[in-house]
């Protein structure tokens, strides 16, 4: 990890995968504990035709979409995103993201919260 005048550089191979259902992973990148920040960064990738369980974080969650289609499903609807749209989550809202294509999809994602933050789950989520 480099350092120069606070700044700090973390190279994203320093940085294990936390594996996910269906051959997806995300990594939190920048953290409070790695590099003092009082929110965290990381990215995701989705595999195709898959879908995370039904999840609702303590805090709002803001992410870009870099690569790949799909949809966020929620209790009360869906809302489909593709390759450069952002997406904001509000706080206690469940939701599941789900890979509606044949192509990996990568996001980038914002917690404002020094690591990834308190998150319920709920196991019915499907492909």
């Amino acid at each position: 990890m480099g350092r120069l005048g606070g700044v700090r550089v973390v190279p994203v191979g320093d940085v294990p995968p936390i594996e996910l259902p269906g051959g997806s992973w995300s990594r939190v990148v920048l953290t409070g504990e790695r590099v003092g920040s009082a929110t965290a960064l990381g990215f995701s990738s989705f595999a195709p035709h898959s879908a995370t369980a039904m999840l609702s974080h303590q805090t709002e969650e803001l992410a870009y979409v870099v690569s790949g289609p799909g949809e966020l499903r929620m209790d009360d609807g869906v809302a489909p995103y593709g390759a450069g749209d952002t997406l904001y989550v509000p706080a206690g809202v469940w939701h599941a993201v789900a890979n509606t294509g044949d192509e990996p999809v990568t996001m980038v994602f914002v917690f404002p919260h020094p690591d990834y933050p308190p998150t319920d789950r709920r196991e019915e989520a499907g492909a």
